[in-house]
């Protein structure tokens, strides 16, 4: 069996067809999702579908909708996370983080709101106790930052930082304060140099395996712009293609697909422990 830490299984890409993906999904033996959040409008939707699905979820404000965010979302936050405390599909606060590619989120001011909304989410996961599953955009040493100084104090950090792309170094520093690292859809190509590297490198208990459908597609459902702009439809991505994103990384490690389950499975369970009573 496999665990999906990561899928935007709310998302409006699966209105039409959200039941028959459940069903492909736990078909693949992918017997339990985490679903995150991304804004205050979202909230009750994701945890009213994982609710529905038996899986989890997260909540939090993703740095992409920070800027229609205010300070009133992280009073809600707060409060909803008081609210939920005691839920047992409520297992972290995510996805927040901070994303430094995208060119209108990259200004001096949106930048130090990004800042702001990610450390006061930093804070909201210290006071509940809850891990965090963080974005991560040309933001590692930021993001880095204020794990350290929120942290302050001996505070053990728990959590994933999802789609991991940075460097070795800062791949070895997010594992020292507690966190695993997500690979998903973009190990499966092969230009892909530095990724798989670490892929390869890094200890096997600091991985988990993530889709983040239906974003980030495997290699086997890409389509070019070329053939986009041909009417080639691109692929969608869902997490009953865990199992194959894990064949690619089993071999990328030299590893039977058995050991790679395993670990991935208990690596989940340590980085968002909640699950371990809904599996």
């Amino acid at each position: 069996m496999w665990i999906d830490s990561h899928a935007h299984l709310d998302a409006p890409e699966f209105a039409a067809d959200r039941a028959q993906v459940h069903g492909q999904t736990r078909l693949a033996a992918v017997t339990h999702c985490f679903i995150p959040a991304v804004e205050r409008a979202n909230w009750e939707a994701v945890r009213a579908l994982a609710h529905a699905q038996g899986d989890s979820y997260g909540l939090g404000i993703h740095p992409l909708y920070v800027p229609q965010a205010d300070p009133a979302d992280l009073q809600a936050l707060d409060a909803a996370l008081s609210a939920y405390h005691a839920d047992p599909r409520l297992v972290a606060v995510g996805e927040i983080g901070l994303d430094f590619f995208v060119p209108d989120l990259c200004s001096p001011a949106m930048r130090e709101k990004q800042e702001f909304f990610y450390r006061a989410q930093l804070e909201l996961a210290r006071k509940h106790d809850l891990p965090v599953v963080l974005h991560v955009r040309r933001s590692a040493d930021r993001l880095l930052k204020y794990l350290r100084a929120v942290g302050q104090g001996g505070y053990r950090w728990r959590g994933i930082a999802h789609a991991f792309n940075g460097s070795d170094a800062q791949a070895h520093h997010f594992v020292d304060l507690g966190f695993k690292l997500g690979f998903g859809g973009a190990v499966t190509f092969e230009r892909a140099l530095q990724l798989r590297s670490l892929a390869q490198s890094l200890p096997l208990q600091s991985l988990v395996l993530e889709t983040d459908a239906p974003d980030i597609p495997p290699h086997w459902l890409y389509r070019t712009a070329a053939e986009r702009a041909q009417g080639v439809n691109q692929g969608r991505n869902t997490p009953e293609q865990v199992p194959r994103i894990a064949q690619v990384l089993a071999r990328l490690r030299v590893l039977e697909l058995e050991q790679l389950r395993s670990a991935a499975w208990r690596n989940t369970l340590d980085a968002l422990p909640k699950i371990a009573a809904l599996v």
